[in-house]
């Protein structure tokens, strides 16, 4: 019969985190959360989104999927989103304070 070690398991991995927003030589913010799983692409957005440091420049987020419950929480803080194009299986929307 095999015994459990009185050991504690080893720390789990720690999550992914995303990067901070880089702007970019378009003038843009770029925040790339690809490979992220949910909810931290809507956590990493958001938290640009009201943080200060978006200076009134777009956000350009390169992420996986559609994310569809960030358009509601955009619309409640006066932001909107739309679709551009970006590199093959990848959504990338471009984020703008109304």
């Amino acid at each position: 019969m095999a015994r459990c070690s009185t050991r504690p398991p080893p720390p789990a991995a720690p999550a992914p985190v995303a990067a901070l927003a880089n702007l970019g030589s378009d003038g843009c913010w770029h925040l790339d959360v690809r490979g992220l799983p949910p909810p931290q692409p809507l956590v990493a957005i958001l938290r640009h989104v009201d943080g200060q440091g978006h200076d009134g420049r777009p956000l350009v987020v390169h992420h996986d999927r559609d994310p569809a419950l960030l358009h509601a929480e955009l619309a409640e803080r006066g932001w909107w989103a739309e679709r551009i194009d970006g590199d093959p299986g990848e959504v990338r929307l471009r984020l703008q304070a109304a």
